[in-house]
């Protein structure tokens, strides 16, 4: 390697401070439920023994951990609490290898097994499978691989959207979407402490923890997340061209910091949003998952990100259609008129006044742009949660 090389390996690397490392324990020692459905009993488990209980019954079936790492807005969070980001998910990387089909299965079974272990005493193992156990707490099973990409994640079930997300990463060509969700902070140090030391934590005694920034220099992205500045490289590399993820960060209040290089970064994310989702049905399901899981706790929110996507779309949407266009900016907004039914925000009237251009072809001088729209109470369907086995990503 040679110097310059060397140099660019360390700018992405920092070591944590205590009051980090201190946020790090917080979190790891924070009992996070995993809820059963149907009768199925809530499991109580902390972010570090989960860990503990995965990697020591990997090693045990032969699937050497190289490490685990803390990933997105909660090692965000551990690294500047005060980003405006806050955190739901708690993404949890073990490195280990996926050589083929059958370590993708064992990686799954192992991690079915490790769920028996925090069931609460009385309760009878010895008729329960792993497919009983993936249908009552594990809410996604993906796998991915391909000659760029070798993972899995098994996420485990929370109501109030705050998972428990467990990726086993072989191979993963992009991990980040934006420099503020580019950080991951190795655990092994900290998980090492708590089973060789008997003397606490403090700050004159922890151990040297060490974060990273996938997206290449931590002092850079560490100023982005304190300054709240939008920045990436190359969109269009990621799933879905994280423009879900960039109208999200507008509305926590993030902003970037050159409109001219951003308003030309819109245009790659819509276009790869819209070579991932083609089908008007498959953005809708996108768009309600992503406001299910991202927005629970802060609803309100959901129509401001709406009205963002729709701006965001009208302006730098130029891979479609004009009729594809229309029917996902109608999309958008019964979406948005759905948000704001839900907070009760739309006022009682039984008359609303609307206004549309008319089509060129109008020729009528007597036609009138106005009418009266009757309005009926808006029919919001309830979110109804499908459970796949493996979902496929391309």
């Amino acid at each position: 390697m040679s110097c310059g090389d060397a140099s660019d390996q360390d700018r992405r690397f920092c070591v944590l401070s205590w009051d980090q490392v201190r946020r790090l324990d917080s979190i790891l020692g924070e009992a996070v439920p995993i809820h059963g459905r149907g009768n199925f009993p809530t499991l109580s488990m902390r972010p570090r023994q989960i860990v503990q209980v995965v990697r020591a019954r990997l090693e045990e079936n032969g699937v050497c951990v190289k490490d685990v790492r803390l990933n997105g807005s909660a090692a965000s969070h551990v690294l500047h609490q005060d980003s405006g980001l806050g955190y739901k998910d708690l993404d949890l990387i073990f490195g280990v290898s996926l050589k083929d089909d059958q370590a993708f299965r064992l990686v799954k079974d192992v991690v079915l097994d490790c769920l028996l272990d925090f069931l609460p005493a009385g309760v009878s193992k010895e008729r329960i499978t792993a497919l009983t156990l993936k249908e009552a707490y594990v809410q996604k099973l993906v796998k991915v691989c391909n000659d760029t990409d070798r993972w899995s994640l098994i996420s485990l079930s929370n109501n109030t959207g705050k998972n428990v997300e467990l990726k086993f990463v072989d191979s993963l060509r992009r991990q980040f979407e934006f420099s503020v969700d580019s950080f991951q902070i190795c655990l092994d140090s900290l998980l090492m402490f708590d089973r060789c030391s008997e003397t606490p934590m403090s700050e004159s005694f922890h151990p040297t923890v060490t974060g990273e920034s996938v997206y290449g220099d931590f002092k850079e992205a560490m100023e982005h997340l304190c300054q709240r500045t939008i920045a990436t490289r190359s969109p269009e590399e990621i799933r879905g061209g994280g423009l879900l993820k960039y109208c999200h960060l507008l509305v926590r209040g993030f902003r970037s910091s050159s409109e001219v290089d951003m308003k030309q970064m819109q245009r790659y994310m819509c276009s790869r949003f819209f070579i991932d989702f083609p089908d008007i049905g498959v953005q809708q399901r996108k768009l309600e998952a992503y406001l299910q899981n991202h927005f629970a706790g802060i609803e309100h929110k959901r129509y401001e990100c709406l009205m963002t996507l729709r701006q965001v779309v009208n302006e730098s949407t130029v891979c479609l259609m004009g009729h594809e266009r229309r029917q996902t900016l109608s999309l958008i907004s019964m979406l948005a008129l759905r948000a704001l039914a839900e907070q009760n925000a739309i006022p009682t009237v039984t008359n609303v006044t609307c206004y549309y251009q008319p089509a060129p072809y109008v020729q009528d001088i007597n036609f009138s742009n106005y009418y009266i729209a009757h309005v009926q109470p808006p029919q919001v369907s309830p979110c109804s949660n499908s459970y796949q086995t493996w979902l496929p990503c391309s």
